[in-house]
């Protein structure tokens, strides 16, 4: 009896937006148009509920629920409250691009909801059948909302690929899977890591299994060469969904990362050092040189994210606590770029109009000073210049990669980032030196314009003090590690 109601308060935060997405489905179905804004409050409670009910249960321990399949660690907890963080800010930004486009719907919030819970399991499994079943949810809710728009053959483009590639990726990852059991006789991490310890890992076909894994987790983080549907689903996807995708999934397939790689094959790091340094080096050269061609701006922030994956691997890669705290470090600054960058185009749409094109940014500055010097903001980050967040996210994660021997990578990593800036300079060009190609005033809501400059701002402020997030980072990943 005591077990069980420690697994039912170890996966309380699960069961609280599960049953509340549940709600929100029911509920959906007997609010006319004008009431569905109820809609929208409920889901934020629920991800306040779900960060008070993770907050109070978080103990410094590492405890474990459901016969070990399920662990409550301090990252588990620290990765679960970027996620709310994360998921409340796309509700604020995305409420008005989905009024005026008749997306405003209760099937959106128990969507997304549902992929919070996925990506919650994909943070807190310690099994490995718990972390694919937790990925699988969180890929079909992503499908589903990719498609949302059912009128937009774009969309509906855009799913099929995601869904027929994300399919390909997901079996050759259950593939790796297979293999790993089938040669330590267990799914649970720990187990694995003791079976590796004792010698397993001497068999080549762990070496193949493994091979799988990390592509099916390339994939999943869209590094090189495993990228190939990053643009066009960014591109095809209605903006909000874009903004989903291209965010907080990407702190649960950092942990997903750590549980499987360093905390299960740890005794194979040598091995997945070397595939995680090619894609890493691949990631930075596509993603910097393919996104100076783009004209889309949805799909050079694409190539964008791809570069970003790539200077991720560069602190995973360094296998060492450091190079894990830095990774972490620069995933949580990399959403909290992506979203205010997207909540910026998602300010410039309007009902008729995407703006999704470089041109769209052109003479912002002549029509709202403000969200330009935003812009700028961002625009800054995402190029490493100084003072901003991203430039000492770029630092942290160079300076594992240095302390790990790899010099050579972080000299061509350092000219790469300077030719990437390239690109994101174009931007701020069109926005302060170009005429607008048109004078709509731009239209949102009070609390999105506040919330969308205190997130741009947070770039700017952290970026200057960082030792807050970076220790909170450190502090998460050596608990959880040590």
């Amino acid at each position: 009896m005591e077990n069980i109601r420690y697994d039912l308060i170890t996966a309380l935060p699960e069961m609280i937006i599960l049953g509340m997405a549940m709600l929100i489905l029911l509920a959906d179905l007997f609010l006319k148009q004008s009431n569905r804004i109820v809609i929208y409050v409920l889901a934020q409670l629920t991800l306040l509920a779900a960060a008070y009910a993770t907050f109070t249960t978080h103990t410094p321990s590492v405890g474990y629920g459901f016969t070990g399949a399920f662990v409550d660690d301090t990252m588990s907890d620290v990765i679960k409250l970027m996620i709310y963080l994360g998921t409340s800010l796309i509700f604020v930004y995305s409420r008005q691009y989905l009024q005026v486009r008749n997306m405003f719907r209760g099937e959106f919030y128990a969507l997304v909801l549902f992929s919070v819970v996925g990506m919650m399991i994909m943070v807190s499994g310690q099994s490995m059948l718990t972390l694919y079943v937790g990925l699988e949810l969180l890929s079909l809710s992503l499908y589903a909302l990719v498609a949302i728009d059912r009128d937009n053959a774009r969309a509906t483009e855009a799913a099929m690929k995601y869904f027929v590639l994300g399919a390909l990726a997901s079996g050759m990852l259950l593939y790796g899977m297979s293999m790993i059991y089938g040669m330590t006789g267990s799914l649970n991490i720990s187990d694995i890591k003791n079976a590796l310890m004792g010698g397993a890992g001497l068999h080549s076909v762990m070496i193949l299994g493994l091979v799988f894994i990390v592509a099916g987790l390339a994939f999943k983080l869209g590094a090189v060469p495993f990228q190939m549907w990053v643009p066009d689903v960014y591109e095809g996807s209605p903006t909000a969904m874009t903004m989903l995708i291209s965010s907080v999934p990407k702190l649960a397939a950092f942990a997903f990362i750590i549980r499987i790689l360093v905390q299960g094959l740890e005794t194979l790091a040598v091995d997945w050092q070397q595939m995680l340094m090619i894609m890493a080096v691949l990631s930075i050269i596509i993603g910097n040189v393919t996104a100076i061609a783009q004209t889309n701006l949805k799909r050079m922030l694409a190539y964008s994210t791809i570069s970003h994956v790539g200077f991720v691997l560069f602190g995973l890669m360094s296998a060492s606590i450091n190079g894990y705290v830095s990774a972490f470090f620069y995933i949580a600054s990399y959403v909290l770029m992506t979203l205010a960058g997207f909540g910026i185009i998602l300010l410039l749409s309007r009902k008729g109009f995407e703006a999704e094109n470089l041109a769209d940014l052109k003479g912002l500055n002549q029509r709202s000073p403000w969200h330009a010097f935003l812009m700028l903001i961002v625009m800054f980050s995402m190029a490493g210049v100084p003072p901003t967040l991203g430039f000492y996210a770029k630092f942290a994660v160079l300076q594992a990669a240095l302390q790990a021997g790899f010099l050579w990578l972080v000299v061509f990593a350092v000219l790469m980032a300077v030719i990437g800036a390239f690109y994101y300079l174009r931007v701020i060009k069109h926005m302060y030196f170009d005429e607008p190609p048109d004078s709509h005033p731009i239209q949102a809501p009070f609390d999105m314009r506040v919330v969308l400059s205190v997130n741009a701002l947070a770039l700017l402020v952290i970026g200057l003090m960082p030792e807050g997030l970076m220790s909170l980072c450190a502090y998460a990943v050596i608990r959880s590690l040590s």
